[in-house]
Parts: C-alpha cells; sequence; structure tokens
C-alpha cells in the first residue's frame, strides 16, 4: 500500500526545458505552416478569383461581340428582306400588267377573226385575196404570237415570284432564328452573379443537339443572302425584259392595226370607186338602151309607111298590064313604076338593120343586167367592208400596260 502511494518518479529540469522548448517548436512549426497555408490559401483565392474575373470578363466581352455579330447579320438580313419584299411586291404589279396585256389582246384577235370570217360573205369577183385579207391573215398571227409570248413571260413571272418568296421565307427563318439567339444572349449578358434565381446546372456542359461551327453559322446566313440577291437582280432583269416586251408589243400590235385599217379604207375606196364607175355605165347602157329602143321604133314604123307606096305601085303596073294591043308599052311610066316597086321592096326586105338593132338591144339588156348584178356584188363587199369591219375595228383600243 505504501508502494502504491509513492510518489512518481521524478524528471530533470534539463528534460522539462528541453520538453518545453520541443513543444514551443512544434507549435511555432505548425503555427508557421498554418501560416503560409493560409497565406497560399489567399494567395490561391485571389488568383481563383483574378482569374474568374478574368475569364468571365472574357465571357462577357465574346458574348457582347456575339451580340454584335448577330445584330449585324440580323441587320443584313432585315435589309435584305426588306428589298426581296419590295421586288416581290413590284413583280406582282408587273404580272398583273402582264395579265391586262394579255386579256387585252383577245378582243382584237376576236375582231380580227370575225373580220376574216364577215369577208368570206364577198361574193362572185370580190371574193379575192386581197390586201386586206393578207394584212389580216398577218395581225391575227402577229396577236397569237404575242398571246404566246406574254402567256410564257407571264409564267416566268410566276417562277420568279415563287422564287422571291422562297427566298423570303429562308430570310424569314433565319431572322426569327437571329431573333430567339439575340433574346438569350441578352438574358445572358443580363446575367451577374448577384443575379436571382440563377443556378447550377450539371447537364449544361454536355454538347447535346446539332452544333455548327461559327463559319457554317456565318456560310449559312451569307448563302441565304446571297440567294436573295440573286433573285432580287433576277427580278429586276425580268421587270427591265417585262418593260420592254409589253412596249414592243404594243407597238407591234398598233402598227399592224394601222395596216389593216389603211388597207381596209384603200379597199372601200377603191370598190366605192368601181361601183361609181359601174353606175356610170349603167346608166350609160340604159340611155342607150332607151335610143336602141326608139330606133327599133323608127325602123319598125319606116318600114309600115313603105306599105301604101308599094301597093299604089304595084296596083298601077297591075293595071296598065291590061292595056290592050299596041298600047301595052314599056314605056317611062312603066318603067318608073318598075324602078319604083323594085326600090320599095328592095328597101322593105332590107330587114338587117332592124335585126341588127334588135340583136344590139339584148345585148345591152344582157350587160344592164350583168352591171346591175356587178353593182349589188359591189354594195355586198362595201356593207361588210365599210359596215360591219370597220364599224367594229373602231372599238379596238391597244393601250400601253
Amino acid at each position: 500500500m505504501a508502494k502504491l502511494l509513492q510518489d512518481p518518479p521524478k524528471l530533470h529540469p534539463s528534460e522539462w526545458y528541453t520538453a518545453t522548448n520541443m513543444q514551443r517548436a512544434r507549435t511555432e512549426s505548425q503555427k508557421s505552416r498554418s501560416e503560409c497555408m493560409t497565406a497560399e490559401s489567399w494567395r490561391l483565392v485571389d488568383e481563383i478569383e483574378k482569374t474568374t474575373q478574368k475569364t468571365q470578363s472574357d465571357v462577357n466581352k465574346k458574348l457582347e461581340q456575339r451580340r454584335e455579330e448577330i445584330k449585324f447579320w440580323k441587320q443584313e438580313l432585315d435589309n435584305k428582306l426588306e428589298q426581296i419584299v419590295h421586288e416581290t411586291e413590284t413583280l406582282l404589279t408587273f404580272k398583273n400588267r402582264l395579265e391586262r396585256a394579255l386579256e387585252g389582246c383577245k378582243e382584237p384577235l376576236v375582231i380580227t377573226q370575225k373580220c376574216l370570217l364577215y369577208r368570206q360573205r364577198r361574193v362572185g369577183i370580190d371574193l379575192v385575196h386581197d390586201e386586206v385579207e393578207q394584212e389580216l391573215v398577218k395581225e391575227a398571227e402577229v396577236l397569237q404570237r404575242i398571246i404566246a409570248l406574254l402567256g410564257r413571260t407571264l409564267e416566268q413571272t410566276n417562277e420568279q415570284i415563287r422564287r422571291n418568296r422562297s427566298a423570303k421565307y429562308n430570310l424569314d427563318m433565319d431572322l426569327k432564328d437571329k431573333f430567339t439567339a439575340l433574346t438569350i444572349d441578352d438574358y445572358c449578358a443580363s446575367l451577374t452573379n448577384d443575379t436571382p434565381y440563377i443556378i447550377y446546372a450539371d447537364n449544361a456542359m454536355k454538347l447535346e443537339g446539332n452544333f455548327v461551327s461559327p463559319e457554317d453559322w456565318i456560310d449559312f446566313s451569307n448563302i441565304n443572302v446571297e440567294k436573295a440577291d440573286k433573285q432580287r437582280n433576277n427580278s429586276l432583269a425580268l421587270k427591265a425584259l417585262i418593260d420592254g416586251i409589253l412596249s414592243q408589243t404594243a407597238n407591234d400590235m398598233r402598227k399592224q392595226c394601222e395596216m389593216v385599217n389603211t388597207a381596209f379604207r384603200n379597199r372601200v375606196k377603191e370598190v366605192k370607186d368601181a361601183k361609181d364607175k359601174l353606175e356610170t355605165l349603167l346608166v350609160m347602157v340604159m340611155d342607150e338602151t332607151a335610143s336602141q329602143e326608139k330606133n327599133i321604133a323608127a325602123l319598125k314604123k319606116a318600114i309600115a309607111d313603105k306599105e301604101g307606096p308599094v301597093k299604089v305601085a304595084q296596083t298601077r303596073l297591075e293595071a296598065r298590064n291590061h292595056r290592050p294591043n299596041v298600047e301595052l308599052c314599056y314605056d317611062t311610066v312603066h318603067s318608073s313604076l318598075m324602078s319604083e316597086v323594085q326600090e320599095i321592096t328592095k328597101n322593105i326586105q332590107r330587114q338587117d338593120a332592124l335585126a341588127q338593132a334588135q340583136t344590139e338591144l339584148k345585148g345591152l339588156s344582157r350587160r344592164q343586167l350583168s352591171l346591175e348584178e356587178e353593182i349589188k356584188v359591189k354594195e355586198n363587199t362595201l356593207y361588210i367592208d365599210d359596215v360591219l369591219c370597220m364599224q367594229m375595228r373602231e372599238s379596238v383600243c391597244i393601250n400601253n400596260y
């Protein structure tokens, strides 16, 4: 029990000093390491802070650059969209001009065809393939060629409008995407470290979706711009072509229309002159017929007037043939009576003048009928050309569309 209660062994003072010094040394060493670690930590924290700030600043700058780049291309696309929309609207007015021009060709063609049909009703010698008919046939051909040309140009215009709208659609879609992208990047640019509701998004680092390279991104919009420029230039060229076609076709139609009208006027004048001459000849024939009728009546009267004298002469001869004996003398009286009877008989028997006159009268009657028929032919022709055709052609109106 006494051993159990004995004091622990005493250490040497040197050991106490040594232990104290070692404790102090360890403490100072630990403190030094801790201070170094603290200093390193602050240095690291400061470095990380600076790096983070620099990285975030770089990201902000790149984000701003990206926004400016999107704005630039958005402005480019907006400009091209405005241009292509304007060109399409203008081209639609040109399409309307073409449609009105095409519609404006139908009535002149119908009138030309009616004129050709009406002129088939000419008769006799007037049913001739004259200059009027030649020009009408040419006019029909010109109008048909113009209708075909305008139809092809209208189809080309419709196709160009379709292409313009396709280019506009691509621009619209690109602009829509640019607007969405700019909205997102504007939102991203507005975010700060103090913005509420910012969150961790572990999946954000996964590259999902169809990412494209910046070069492909630029090429995509550039192609849309180039397509829009191409279609705009095509529209400008097509509008110039349409202007030229509308101007030229209107001039061609006017020129040919005037050619036909001139041919009609000349032909009507020619037929009227021919009709006037025929009417003059008819008056002449009718006058000659009346004269010949008088001549025949005079010839017949002259023949009838000779019946009395011949009867007297023949009665005298018959009576003197009964003179008796030597009194039956061939004296001068008898000789004169014989001459008188022969002369009158000879004149009476000269019926050829009357027959010739009657033949001439028949010829004059036939000529009168022929002239009257020919005048009717000319009247029919004048009615067709001057009344039916020329009056109908007055309604032809060739406009500049």
